[in-house]
């Protein structure tokens, strides 16, 4: 299964994402701070690997207001990962599935791998097979990485805070 979406110009500048770490269950919530207006899908959409690990966007009018993300095992660290050099800016519409359209959650099995930076700082994480993709900036510290076909391939994660053990 796959992520379809719909890419437009970008109409305001990035907004700000806050980051929250739950320390008792090491899950990271990143949330955009913005007003939803549009059409499209209203709810969540959740990608589950086969490991545990699991991604859920947050979203509303079809704009993604947040990510909710729980990896296991440890996520493989890579002191070489940078984020792509080169980023649009762009909104990024999930639309309203016309079968569907009531459908308020989605749950997606698919490959999901997950990696960061020595620091943990940088997070990515890739959806089903590689492919070539393009870095699309939907907030200030958020990446899409969405293939030919305009389906989600990935997500980025940027300036994320320590974990709050390491604080």
């Amino acid at each position: 299964m796959t992520i379809a979406v719909r890419i437009e110009p970008a109409s305001e500048i990035p907004t700000d994402v806050e980051y929250r770490w739950d320390p008792d269950t090491d899950i990271l919530t990143a949330t955009v701070g913005r007003a939803s207006i549009g059409e499209g899908m209203s709810g969540s959409l959740g990608v589950e690997g086969s490991d545990g690990s699991w991604v859920i966007f947050d979203v509303a009018k079809g704009l993604i207001n947040g990510v909710e993300v729980a990896v296991w095992p440890t996520v493989k660290k890579r002191s070489g990962l940078q984020p792509p050099a080169a980023v649009e800016d762009a909104r990024v519409v999930l639309p309203t599935r016309a079968s569907q359209p009531g459908v308020a959650a989605v749950e997606m099995d698919m490959s999901l791998t997950a990696e960061a930076d020595g620091a943990e700082q940088v997070f990515h994480f890739n959806f089903g097979k590689s492919r070539p993709t393009r870095a699309l900036r939907i907030a200030r510290d958020i990446l899409l990485d969405v293939d030919q076909r305009d389906r989600i391939a990935g997500l980025w994660l940027l300036n994320v805070p320590p974990f709050p053990e390491e604080q």
